[in-house]
């Protein structure tokens, strides 16, 4: 079932995710762009025809949650603890972000995007609310450049972070983070014809990181190509190990089986007769052996895609047919080698052998 497993997984999830993400999605991100930098950056990428939307990141550590001070050492999650233990990276923009819903709550009123909403107000992720136990109406406090800047959730946001477009976690309205530092950051979509045009970009700004996406997603595919391998050549050592036991198996009971044998060719069953029985009976084993690996790898192919990876995988229907073909020959194959010697037995020295 292991190999059926890597076979199933390897390169789907890459593959299903590949598929998830629109062609024209972003394929790069430009990061640390600073505030003197957003106009001259945004209209360097219209110039070239490139659609960015520039989005401000102001970095903050999450403190307290409802007026409770909280640390990696108030979760037993490790992702919550991870999340405590950094700093977040807030923004804050007046509209709903495009791949964003509501899936609690409300966004954020006309009043508090002016600034006369009274409380400050926050829209999270609701990923992030669940794993740190936050709902709509939880305050929380963040220590920003140093000062505590305090919010209110007022709505909870899932997030389609299979567009490749900038999001986050946090996002409060304009009048909340404004004065704090920040810089900026945006995806865009370079075409392959426009892919020089990122040397000019960092050459005009050279502060600005350009993270290649496409270029990571072929490094990741070369990793997992390579552990796959490793993996599946250990596998073949305990699938021959599997094979040898069979065998093994079918030669401690030698015995029983030649006694068998000759009952029935002394009952008038040809030697043919009985090798093609045999010949059914072992491939009927690994065929039924071949079914369950092969369900058993689905399933939890499945399942990782589905509940780990968070991706739609269409199931491999001809891995059914692959499996129980190759479980059956394998099978048969070591059956066949363990069991021809004992056709070879004369039927009345077998019976002897059997009564004595």
């Amino acid at each position: 079932m292991a190999l059926l497993l890597l076979t199933v997984t390897r390169g789907e999830l890459l593959d299903a995710w590949r598929r998830s993400v629109p062609p024209d999605a972003p394929n790069r991100f430009v990061v640390n762009i600073q505030p003197d930098q957003v106009k001259p950056v945004h209209a360097l990428l219209r110039a070239q025809g490139l659609a960015a939307e520039l989005a401000p990141m102001v970095r903050g550590r999450l403190t307290h949650i409802n007026g409770v001070e909280v640390s990696a050492a108030s979760y037993t999650d490790d992702r919550a603890q991870r999340l405590v233990d950094r700093e977040f990276n807030l923004s804050m923009r007046a509209d709903l972000p495009e791949g964003n819903r509501l899936s609690g709550g409300r966004w954020f009123s006309p009043a508090e995007v002016a600034g006369r909403g009274g409380e400050a107000a926050a829209s999270v992720e609701d990923g992030l609310a669940k794993t740190l136990g936050l709902s709509v109406g939880d305050r929380i406090d963040f220590v920003v450049a140093g000062e505590k800047v305090g919010m209110t959730v007022v709505g909870l946001r899932k997030v389609n972070w299979d567009t490749m477009r900038v999001n986050f976690f946090v996002l409060t309205p304009p009048s909340v983070l404004q004065g704090y530092p920040a810089s900026w950051i945006t995806s865009v979509y370079f075409p392959p014809e426009k892919a020089e045009f990122v040397n000019r970009l960092i050459r005009e700004f050279p502060n600005l990181t350009v993270i290649d996406v496409a270029a990571i997603l072929r490094q990741l595919q070369s990793i997992m190509d390579q552990v796959a391998q490793a993996v599946q050549f250990v596998f073949l050592f305990t699938l021959a190990a599997g094979v040898i036991v069979l065998y093994a198996a079918l030669a401690s009971a030698a015995e029983e089986r030649r006694y068998e044998l000759a009952v029935m060719r002394a009952l008038g069953a040809r030697r043919e007769q009985l090798r093609r029985a045999l010949l059914a009976e072992f491939a009927a084993i690994g065929g039924l052996s071949g079914l369950i690996a092969a369900l058993g790898a689905i399933a939890v192919g499945q399942f990782l895609a589905r509940q780990v990876f968070r991706f739609e995988v269409a199931v491999d229907l001809w891995l059914l047919p692959a499996a129980i073909c190759a479980g059956a020959l394998l099978v048969s194959t070591a059956g066949w080698f363990a069991a021809t010697r004992l056709l070879q037995s004369a039927p009345l020295e077998a019976l002897r052998g059997g009564s004595a």
